[in-house]
């Protein structure tokens, strides 16, 4: 019996990354300025590149987080589509910062070794990071996009590609802090 229920919780949380829901039924939504809240605190080392991560660092500036693990298609797919929004914002002082949950370092590494991006990651096995900002293990990829005052400003519960983020990520940098 105990076989069985391991067995289905970890397909669910396998194939949790890998929903065939339309977009709009995974919560997708960008939040109105009168709607949005306070980013959760967010501070953790990166695996990839050294140094380390603050949030609260970076207020002033619109910055995106993803949360992925190496084990979920989706978030191996949307890698360059991440990458591709990051390299044309970056300039208008975007900031991207990936979060890996419920992963073990060594396939966590791997993965940012194959797919190389040039922003860095945080290594978050116990998904306490995705907790505070309500990203359960099932919805990964999920990306949010925090503005310039720290708020929430979009979820996007989902696989995202350069034509969603980059509007999003655009219309944030037209917002006055």
């Amino acid at each position: 019996m105990r076989f069985g229920i391991a067995l289905v919780a970890l397909l669910v949380l396998l194939t949790g990354c890998e929903s065939s829901a339309p977009k709009s039924a995974l919560g997708s939504r960008k939040i109105s300025v009168s709607d949005r809240v306070a980013a959760p605190a967010m501070r953790g080392d990166y695996m990839d590149i050294g140094g380390s991560f603050d949030l609260a660092q970076h207020k002033g500036q619109v910055v995106v987080v993803n949360f992925w693990a190496s084990y979920c298609p989706p978030c191996r797919t949307e890698a360059p589509e991440l990458e591709k929004v990051y390299a044309a914002t970056k300039a208008d002082g975007v900031t991207f910062v990936g979060v890996n949950v419920h992963d073990q370092r060594d396939p966590a590494k791997a993965y940012l070794a194959d797919i190389k991006p040039t922003y860095g990651s945080i290594f978050d096995p116990s998904a306490s990071l995705a907790q505070d900002f309500a990203v359960p293990p099932n919805s990964i990829p999920a990306t949010l996009v925090i503005d310039r005052s720290g708020r929430i400003a979009a979820v996007l519960r989902m696989q995202v590609d350069q034509k969603l983020l980059e509007p999003i990520v655009r219309d944030l940098l037209a917002e006055q802090a």
